[in-house]
This record gives structure tokens, C-alpha cells and sequence, in this order.
């Protein structure tokens, strides 16, 4: 597997451990809904959170700028069949999870409400 692959899992897993410490119930992973995938599904009061998790080993770029306009709209597209599809009556909410660094020594960034469903998804 590719290092980068690794890492990428290796971030995943840091940022359940986090979620899951941080009262979320986590009801799917790595989910592939209409072509895309959602790193978590995860439940929190009366919100259902679609989390996009980053991971770099260096703060060199910033890990948020890789979900771009073109990433949102899928994601935004993809949490709306899923809502849709299971008729879940919660309100969605659009979660960054920033994993930075190596299992030596990382920092974690959680930043709800990261975007908003834009209107003009197409």
C-alpha cells in the first residue's frame, strides 16, 4: 500500500477515536453514495454529520483547501440521496476533520459547520 494510503488511514482512525471521544455515534464509514465517498456518517444531538477527513504529515498546505468547491457540491449531492434515500428527519450538517503530522506527534483540528449546501451545486 502506498504511504500516502497509509496515512490516509492512519488520519481516519485518529479522527473516529476523536469523534467517538467527542460524544458523536458514528453510523457509517468510508460510504459510497452516488459515486462518492464519505468518510463518516456520525450522529450528534439532532444532527446528522457528513465528515471529510484530511490528513498531512506536514503543515506545509493547508489540508482544508483539498475540499474545494467541486469536492463540496459532491459531498453535498451525496449526503442529500443518503438523507433522502433512508427519509432521516435530522438536520445535515457538512464536517472537516484536519489530521496533521504522524502517530508520533500529530495535531487535530474537528471544524463543524465547515460549509454550507450551496444552491448552486451544479
Amino acid at each position: 500500500m502506498a504511504d500516502h494510503n497509509q496515512l490516509g488511514q492512519w488520519g481516519e482512525q485518529v479522527a473516529k477515536e476523536y469523534l467517538l471521544t467527542q460524544g458523536y455515534a458514528i453510523s457509517g464509514e468510508n460510504i459510497r453514495i452516488a459515486g462518492v465517498e464519505i468518510d463518516f456518517i456520525a450522529m450528534k444531538d439532532d444532527m446528522i454529520c457528513f465528515v471529510e477527513v484530511k490528513t498531512r504529515s506536514t503543515d506545509f498546505s493547508d489540508p482544508a483547501d483539498a475540499v474545494d468547491k467541486r469536492k463540496r457540491a459532491r459531498i453535498v449531492r451525496a449526503a442529500d440521496t443518503y438523507i433522502r434515500s433512508y427519509d432521516i428527519p435530522l438536520e445535515p450538517r457538512f464536517d472537516l476533520v484536519l489530521v496533521i503530522g504522524s502517530p508520533a506527534s500529530y495535531t487535530i483540528e474537528h471544524i463543524p459547520d465547515a460549509f454550507l449546501p450551496s444552491l448552486n451545486n451544479r
